[in-house]
């Protein structure tokens, strides 16, 4: 079963251990994701986060970095593993018997609210972005617990609005993950593409702000949007503490929810591997198949799983790449 995951935090991660004078790289390393790992685990694609933290410094010179390392590691894997800039480009690694890989940035105020930074990012291979991550910048807001109240209604900015506009003619994905329920209907009202929860789950199953209300599920279907489901455990069951363990069986919960209100088309992979802070029965990116397999033992599909695994976020690449 082929594999498409819309998010993981690897790239950041070796370059924080990079920063520490540590010898890690992308073939073979101690995270959850690594060349020989997603080998491993059939994986077709991987979408690679250039995250950024608005208070570890200088966001743009930090998503640079992370984006030299992307190139730098594609590049010195290229016989397993290619870049992709258009849909062709998945094709083509497909004939050739690689992986691809995408990259996203996950923190907008990287661009500091700039649409010529943003453009560069794109000459830059970029081809997702999340418009937030978990403070409000020049774009938008994400969803906040200020006091004991969770607020939601606070959206995208002007230029949040600017920057979708923008983003639609480029062709970078806009991802909604991270970014507040006010927001969402912002770029559901504003915009006419698909467009992707890359790492979020939903919020009937687990309350969590970062997953996904029914509506916005079935409104993101609607628009031929695709979910990925999230490894992390406080996304996937109310009654985890910190570090519990992220279970398969909440996984399958959530993803037969999901069926349910959006349909099997709306439901992708956004694992979050090498971003989250929890044990996962999936060990790394080389377990994936187990999942399939227990899809397979709780009733879905083979077409069903395929969908789930790769064809949903394919065909959306197909439309907007």
């Amino acid at each position: 079963m082929k594999v498409i995951d819309m998010h993981c935090d690897t790239m950041k991660a070796i370059l924080d251990e990079r920063d520490k004078n540590k010898n890690v790289n992308l073939k073979n390393n101690n995270f959850t994701v690594d060349i020989e790992k997603m080998k491993q685990g059939d994986y077709m694609l991987q979408v690679f986060a250039a995250y950024t933290n608005i208070k570890e410094g200088d966001t743009l010179v930090n998503c640079l970095r992370t984006i030299d390392l992307f190139h730098n590691e594609i590049k010195a894997n290229k016989e397993d593993i290619g870049i992709v800039l258009s849909y062709d480009d998945i094709l083509k690694n497909i004939k050739q018997n690689k992986m691809s890989a995408l990259l996203s940035i996950e923190e907008g105020a990287c661009c500091k609210g700039d649409l010529g930074i943003l453009r560069n990012f794109y000459r830059l291979g970029v081809r997702m972005m999340t418009l937030t991550w978990n403070y409000e910048n020049e774009l938008g807001f994400p969803n906040e617990i200020i006091g004991n109240k969770l607020v939601c209604d606070r959206g995208l900015k002007n230029k949040g609005f600017e920057f979708i506009e923008e983003m639609e003619k480029l062709g970078i994905i806009i991802d909604v993950s991270h970014l507040s329920d006010a927001g969402f209907y912002d770029i559901l009202n504003n915009t006419k593409k698909p467009f992707v929860a890359s790492h979020s789950n939903s919020r009937s199953i687990c309350g969590h702000r970062r997953n996904m209300t029914d509506d916005m599920i079935k409104k993101l279907a609607d628009r031929g949007g695709v979910m990925g489901l999230n490894f992390y455990s406080n996304f996937l069951n109310d009654n985890t503490t910190f570090n519990n363990m992220s279970k398969i069986d909440d996984m399958i919960n959530h993803v037969k929810h999901i069926k349910k209100i959006g349909g099997i088309e709306v439901i992708g992979l956004g694992s979050d591997f090498d971003g989250i802070e929890c044990k996962v029965e999936i060990e790394d990116a080389s377990k994936m198949q187990i999942l399939a397999e227990k899809m397979k033992k709780e009733g879905f599909t083979e077409n069903e799983v395929e969908h789930i695994f790769y064809k949903n976020v394919l065909n959306l690449f197909r439309e907007i790449l």
